[in-house]
C-alpha cells in the first residue's frame, strides 16, 4: 500500500469530517435551515407551511375565537415559534405575549323593543343582530334601506329602515346611521339579516372594545318580523325604547398578541413591521351540521406567512433594520389586538418604517395574476411597486368598492401615519367566515410560493437605505364624527 496514498485519503476523510461539523454548527439545525447556499439562501418548504396550519386550523383550538383560551393558546404557540427561530422579546418586554383587557358583555337574550302601543320581545319577533348592553331610547324616524340618509335623520334616533338589501348594503346603512347620530336601526328579518349574522358566526354580534379605551356611541342594529316592522311604520313618531341587558358577574376577558423581535445592526435605521392575526370566530353556527369556524385562510394563513418569513429573516445574517414580528389577537372582533400595540407599540410608532399585513393568502384571486397577492392601498405608497420590483409577487387590488384597506389591521397604524398595508389572497371566497374554511379549501402549494417570493423582498427592505413613504393624499385620516 501506498503510504503517502493512505495518509492522503484519511486526511480527506478528516478534512470532509470538518467540513460535516462546520455545516452542522451553522447549516440547516433542528428547525431546517438554508436549503442552498446561492444567492436565493432560503427555501420556504411546504412541510413547515403544512405544520402550522394543521396546528392553527385544528378542531382543538375551536376556532381560535376572540379573547377566549383558545386565542391565547394560539399566541403561546406563536410565541413559542418565535423563541424557537430565535427572536428576542421586543425592548421593554420580558416575553412575548401582549395580554389587553377588554370590555366584552355577555348578554341575557332577553331584550326588548317598545313604543308604548307595541312590546316585541327577543325570540318572539326580534332578535338582535348587532347590540351593546343597556337601554335607549329614541323617536322613531322613518328610513329607505337603499336610499340616502336624509339630512333631516336627527341624533338620538331610532331608524325604521324599510327595503331590503344585501348583508354588505345593511352593514355600510348601519354605519351611516352611526355617523348620523342614531342610537338603533330597525330592520325586516329576512335572507340578508341572517346571512349578515351568519359571517360572523351566528348570533349577536356585541361590539367588543378595549377597557382602556371609553365607550363610543353606536347604534344597535334589531330585526324584527314583518309583522311587527309593520307596527314599527305605524308609530313614526312616537318614542321607542330598547333594553339590553348583560348577565351579571361575569369573568374579566384578555385578548392576546405574540410578539418577537429581530434586533438590527443600526438602532438609527428603523424598524419594519410584518403581522397578521391569529384569532377567528370560535364555534358558531351549524353549516352542514359543522359548527367549527376554523379560519385556515382567514387568519391562519396570514399567521403561517409571519412565521415563516420571522424563520427565514432570523435564520440569515443579521439585518440593519430591526424587524418586529406581531400576530394580533381580536382582529375578528374590531382589530382590537392592533388597536392595542398601536397605543403600546415597544418601537416608537415614528421609527416604524413600514408595516406589511398578511391576510387570507391560502387562496389564489381569480382576478389576480396566476400566482400573485393583491396589495390594498396599492396607489397609497411607493411600497408594493418597490417590493415588487424586487422579486414580491404583489399587484394592484382589483376591488377597490371594497375598501379593504380600511378593513385588516394595516388600517390601524395607517391611520398613525405609519406605511400600512396588507397583502391578500382572495378576499371573498366562498369559504369566507364558513366553517369550511378549513384544511382542505387551502391552496398550499400557492400560499408557499407566496411566501417565498416575499422572503428577499423584505431581506432586502430590512437591509436598505429605502424608506417607503405616502403618495400624495394617500396617507388616511380619521374621520370627525
Amino acid at each position: 500500500m501506498n503510504v503517502r496514498g493512505r495518509d492522503q485519503r484519511v486526511m480527506g476523510r478528516r478534512w470532509l469530517g470538518m467540513v460535516g461539523l462546520v455545516l452542522v454548527l451553522v447549516g440547516p439545525g433542528a428547525r431546517g435551515g438554508r436549503a442552498q447556499t446561492s444567492e436565493r439562501s432560503w427555501t420556504v418548504r411546504p412541510e413547515w407551511v403544512r405544520a402550522h396550519e394543521e396546528f392553527l386550523a385544528s378542531d382543538v383550538l375551536a376556532g381560535r375565537g376572540s379573547a377566549t383560551r383558545d386565542e391565547e393558546l394560539t399566541a403561546t404557540y406563536v410565541a413559542s415559534e418565535f423563541i424557537g427561530y430565535g427572536l428576542k422579546p421586543a425592548p421593554g418586554m420580558t416575553g412575548y405575549l401582549q395580554a389587553a383587557a377588554i370590555e366584552a358583555p355577555l348578554l341575557d337574550g332577553k331584550a326588548t323593543l317598545e313604543t308604548g302601543t307595541v312590546e316585541v320581545r327577543e325570540g318572539a319577533g326580534l332578535r338582535l343582530l348587532v347590540a351593546s348592553a343597556g337601554t335607549v331610547r329614541g323617536t322613531l324616524v322613518l328610513a329607505g334601506l337603499n336610499k340616502e340618509l336624509s339630512a333631516g335623520v336627527g341624533k338620538g334616533a331610532i331608524l325604521v329602515a324599510q327595503g331590503n338589501a344585501e348583508p354588505k348594503k345593511l352593514g355600510a346603512f348601519l354605519r351611516a346611521a352611526r355617523r348620523a347620530g342614531a342610537v338603533a336601526v330597525v330592520v325586516t328579518e329576512g335572507e340578508a339579516t341572517k346571512a349578515l349574522t351568519a359571517q360572523w358566526g351566528g348570533g349577536t354580534r356585541v361590539p367588543k372594545r378595549l377597557a382602556e379605551v371609553p365607550a363610543a356611541a353606536g347604534a344597535d342594529l334589531v330585526a324584527v318580523s314583518g309583522e311587527v316592522m309593520q307596527q314599527m311604520v305605524a308609530a313614526v313618531g312616537a318614542t321607542a325604547t330598547l333594553a339590553v341587558r348583560a348577565l351579571p358577574n361575569q369573568p374579566p376577558q384578555h385578548t392576546y398578541n405574540a410578539v418577537g423581535y429581530l434586533p438590527g445592526s443600526d438602532a438609527a435605521a428603523g424598524t419594519l413591521l410584518l403581522t397578521a392575526h391569529l384569532d377567528h370566530l370560535g364555534v358558531g353556527k351549524a353549516v352542514n351540521g359543522d359548527a367549527i369556524y376554523n379560519g385556515a385562510n382567514d387568519d391562519a394563513a396570514g399567521t403561517t406567512a409571519v412565521l415563516e418569513l420571522a424563520h427565514a429573516l432570523a435564520a440569515g445574517p443579521r439585518l440593519r433594520r430591526s424587524v418586529l414580528f406581531v400576530c394580533y389577537g381580536s382582529e375578528e372582533a374590531g382589530e382590537l389586538g392592533s388597536e392595542y400595540f398601536g397605543r403600546h407599540s415597544p418601537v416608537a410608532l415614528k421609527d416604524l418604517v413600514a408595516n406589511l399585513e398578511f391576510e387570507m393568502i391560502g387562496v389564489q384571486d381569480p382576478k389576480m395574476p396566476k400566482g400573485v397577492l393583491l396589495l390594498t392601498g396599492w396607489e397609497r405608497s411607493n411600497l408594493g411597486p418597490a417590493l415588487k420590483a424586487h422579486g414580491a409577487k404583489l399587484g394592484p387590488d382589483p376591488y377597490p368598492e371594497e375598501h379593504f384597506f380600511e378593513r385588516s389591521d394595516n388600517y390601524q397604524l395607517a391611520l398613525e401615519g405609519v406605511v400600512a398595508h396588507t397583502a391578500a389572497g382572495w378576499g371573498t371566497p366562498p369559504t369566507y367566515h364558513q366553517p369550511s374554511d378549513d384544511l382542505a379549501h387551502l391552496n398550499l402549494p400557492f400560499m408557499t410560493a407566496a411566501i417565498q417570493s416575499l422572503v428577499e423582498p423584505v431581506r432586502w427592505l430590512a437591509q436598505s437605505q429605502f424608506k417607503p413613504a405616502w403618495t400624495r393624499d394617500g396617507q388616511p385620516k380619521r374621520q370627525q364624527r
